[in-house]
């Protein structure tokens, strides 16, 4: 019955939408890198006050900020061919890469950071938002079969 209904009136319920997996791991790994970038900003900026904070802001930015745009950029062409997914990634990964050796050469000799702040920051906000990005993937409910 519930079948005809979608028909009929041309609705698709969310388990149909290929996209929810892809909105609900955008959502989770953004909860995620919030939460370790509060509490990495509170840990490291009373054991290293200013210079802390600055390596958990760059840190953050890195590691969770690289991980969820790749998850964004296959959001926004979802509905594209899988050639210009690829191609999208692919320039976005090449791009984040140049961006990446580009910071990291301008800050090398600086000083205004933590760097262990920064080094901790960049794993945990990366294992964070992978680890949940996957499990808003596989825990979302959608048909495989049409």
């Amino acid at each position: 019955m519930s079948e005809s209904l979608n028909e009929n009136n041309g609705s698709t319920s969310s388990f149909d939408d290929p996209r929810v997996p892809l909105q609900r791991a955008l959502r989770f790994g953004s909860i995620a890198l919030a939460i370790i970038t509060v509490a990495s900003l509170a840990i490291w900026g009373g054991l290293r006050e200013l210079p802390g904070i600055w390596g958990v802001v760059i840190g953050a930015a890195i590691g969770g900020g690289f991980v969820l745009i790749t998850a964004a950029s296959v959001l926004v062409t979802s509905k594209s061919t899988p050639s210009t997914t690829m191609a999208v990634v692919l320039g976005g990964w090449l791009l984040k890469v140049v961006l990446l050796i580009v910071v990291l050469m301008v800050i090398r000799g600086m000083d205004f950071y933590d760097t262990m702040a920064l080094f901790v920051t960049v794993v945990l906000a990366m294992v964070a938002v992978l680890g949940t990005e996957v499990w808003g993937i596989i825990t979302a409910r959608v048909t495989y079969v049409s």
